[in-house]
C-alpha cells in the first residue's frame, strides 16, 4: 500500500496504532480491498511521491473491508455523488502499525534488483496504490533493509 508520506507517513501510521486506508477510487485497487484482503494480511508501507520513493514500513489489515465514509461526506475530496449508503461503491481496511523498517528500501534499489524484475511496482503503466506481493518479493525486499 502506497502512501504519501507527507499526507500520511510510517510515522503517522506508527502514531495513531491503527487508521482507516480511505480515499481509494480506482476500481481495480477497490476490489482487491473488497475481496482479497483479509484481517492479518502483511502490508508493505510504501512512500510515494516524494524525493526518495521507498518501503517504509510493514503493517497489518486490521478490520474486514468495510464502505469508505469518505465517499458521503460533500466535504470530503473523495467525495462520489452516485454512491449510497444502500449502494457504496467504495471500500476501505483499517491497517495497523507493526514496525518501521531498519532503513528504507528504496525504489531505485528496488528497480535495480535483478530478482525483482517482475515485482509489480517495478512494470511499467503500474499506478495502482494497493497491489499484492508475492511471497519471494516480500522476503527479499525485507532481506534488503
Amino acid at each position: 500500500m502506497k502512501s504519501e508520506p507527507d499526507a500520511y507517513s510510517i510515522d503517522d501510521l506508527k502514531r495513531d496504532g491503527t487508521e482507516p486506508w480511505d480515499g481509494i477510487r480506482n476500481y481495480q485497487a477497490r476490489n482487491m480491498i473488497r475481496d482479497d484482503m483479509r484481517i492479518g494480511d502483511d502490508v508493505l508501507f510504501y512512500h510515494s511521491s516524494c524525493k526518495v520513493p521507498a518501503v517504509a514500513g510493514i503493517a497489518k489489515v486490521a478490520s474486514e473491508a468495510y464502505p469508505d465514509p469518505t465517499q458521503y461526506d460533500p466535504r470530503s475530496k473523495y467525495y462520489d455523488e452516485k454512491s449510497s449508503e444502500e449502494n457504496p461503491r467504495w471500500f476501505l481496511v483499517d491497517i495497523a502499525f507493526v514496525r518501521k523498517l531498519k532503513r528504507p528500501v528504496t525504489l531505485k534499489e528496488l528497480k535495480e534488483h535483478p530478482a525483482l524484475a517482475d515485482f509489480r511496482l517495478n512494470q511499467r503503466g503500474n499506478r495502482l496504490s494497493i497491489f499484492p506481493v508475492e511471497k519471494k518479493h516480500w522476503e527479499l525486499i525485507l532481506s534488503l533493509e
